[in-house]
């Protein structure tokens, strides 16, 4: 117990240290070089590949893709040309392009078409248009296609350079913030976790005693507010008989954290409708008479001393509560009045 003493006075004081050189650091950490591989990835393909080596280029794209106003130019050369050459094949055919929006194009048109020759060729058209359907034709429409190459220009690499140097000062930036975060300053139950994996649970077998069928240890430190742990109690083929715990039943004085000076012990059988609570008393307020009785109403008030041992029963269950180490806290509150820490070993048998 004396090492664990020791770690807690020091944990407070304790920092991490920053070993190793800036390059040895970084390449332990995989995760800087897939954030630093994910940038250059993304400005390499799109400054470089994006815009200088293959930029994408639209081509032969068809009427349908035009803007509004561009469709609507198309359609009144389509009435010239027709006015030139009266083909009406040809002209539907041009019409089609426009596929299912011809109508529409048509009809926008026909709200402006100009002089009285292209309002009649318009009406002709539309007369037809709408009568026929439009005509299935041969015309084939242009698909849009990229250019199997492209060129870049120099003012594209000036671009490239600031970005990678601000993409590098982001990573970098990234890095040294990290190195610099203070380690996570562990909460009083993360400690508390700590000395009850550090206790040594009590070997049974070895005293001659049968091992019990669940055997628990846990841990109160002072600051953990929240204290209140509890267990399963299942028998050796896994079936499941009752639950036990410990809990914060008293504290003494004001503000935080508190300054517990009562825990209370249970245990739970499934087959009793009634659990077993047994309270455990700082010499304070065990001995103040007052404490003393309005805990009693709680549970069998029981005085806690090192290595002291602690037996809840029911009809088919005991627990032993054994109390491996205990200290009290200090300063204006009565002597020996609150606990700064208890560990507790929980240890249950089936009597059946």
């Amino acid at each position: 117990m004396e090492k664990m003493d020791l770690d807690y006075q020091e944990e407070e004081g304790r920092q991490e240290g920053v070993s190793g050189g800036f390059l040895s650091e970084f390449l332990s950490k995989p995760r800087y070089l897939a954030v630093i591989a994910f940038i250059a990835g993304v400005l390499f393909g799109w400054i470089v590949l994006g815009w200088w080596a293959w930029p994408v280029e639209w081509e032969n794209a068809s009427v349908q893709e035009l803007r509004p106003d561009l469709q609507e130019d198309y359609m009144r050369m389509v009435i010239d040309s027709y006015n030139l050459r009266t083909n009406m094949d040809i002209a539907l055919g041009r019409i089609n392009e426009f596929g299912d929006g011809a109508q529409q194009v048509l009809d926008k048109v026909a709200q402006n078409p100009g002089d009285e020759t292209s309002q009649a060729i318009l009406n002709f058209f539309q007369q037809s248009y709408s009568a026929g359907g439009g005509i299935d034709t041969d015309t084939t429409t242009g698909e849009p296609t990229q250019p199997d190459s492209g060129g870049g220009s120099f003012p594209l690499w000036v671009c490239v350079v600031p970005l990678v140097l601000a993409g590098g000062l982001v990573v970098v930036y990234f890095f040294q913030k990290t190195r610099r975060r203070k380690p996570i300053k562990k909460t009083a139950a993360m400690k508390a976790q700590e000395f009850s994996s550090q206790a040594e649970q009590t070997d049974y077998e070895a005293l001659g005693t049968e091992r019990p069928v669940s055997q628990y240890m846990t841990t109160y430190l002072i600051g953990d507010d929240l204290y209140d742990d509890s267990f399963s109690i299942d028998s050796l083929s896994g079936e499941f008989m009752g639950e036990c715990g410990v809990g914060i039943a008293d504290i003494i004085g004001v503000g935080e954290p508190k300054r517990v000076t009562a825990f209370e012990v249970w245990l739970f059988d499934k087959n009793d409708i009634q659990t077993v609570t047994k309270v455990l008393m700082s010499n304070h307020i065990y001995h103040d008479e007052v404490g003393h009785n309005r805990l009693a109403a709680k549970g069998e008030p029981v005085l806690a001393n090192p290595g002291s041992e602690v037996i809840l029963e029911t009809e088919p269950l005991q627990m032993v509560v054994r109390i491996m180490d205990m200290a009290y806290g200090g300063g204006a509150l009565p002597e020996n009045s609150f606990f700064d820490r208890i560990t507790l070993e929980l240890a249950v048998w089936s009597k059946r």
